[in-house]
């Protein structure tokens, strides 16, 4: 018997567009290496009233660097009535999200504990003559 021949087809097929790869949430930086930076940049915010950082002052309470680059901070001010509560917290965000490996910052304000200078490092009280 005989059988038809197949003729080429006159379709062409026309590649699909490419489309850019969704942004990956997981940073190039490993998360340890996230949180030194973020402790190191912690280490340049100063109360103005008071010439420690922040970090040796204890007044932050928690740094807590998810897998995907965000970051929260539980912080406190040495006093509800301090004069930079209003803009210290952003600044700390500010900076905190300048690290490599950041995706984001947020900064809790909390007031309990309530801060206290048994809360400062031994660095900070020997820097403000408490020993």
């Amino acid at each position: 018997m005989n059988e038809p021949e197949e003729t080429p087809s006159a379709v062409a097929t026309v590649p699909a567009p490419e489309v850019p790869a969704a942004p990956s949430t997981t940073p190039s930086v490993p998360v340890d290496e996230i949180e030194n930076g973020v402790v190191e940049v912690l280490k340049t915010v100063f109360d103005p009233e008071i010439p420690v950082n922040i970090y040796e002052l204890g007044l932050v309470y928690d740094v807590d660097v998810q897998d995907s680059g965000e970051v929260k901070i539980q912080m406190t001010l040495t006093s509800p009535a301090c004069p930079v509560a209003g803009s210290l917290p952003g600044e700390v965000q500010a900076k905190v999200e300048r690290v490599p490996g950041v995706t984001r910052a947020e900064i809790e304000l909390v007031w309990e504990p309530v801060w206290n200078p048994s809360l400062m490092s031994e660095a900070a009280r020997l820097q403000l003559g408490m020993f």
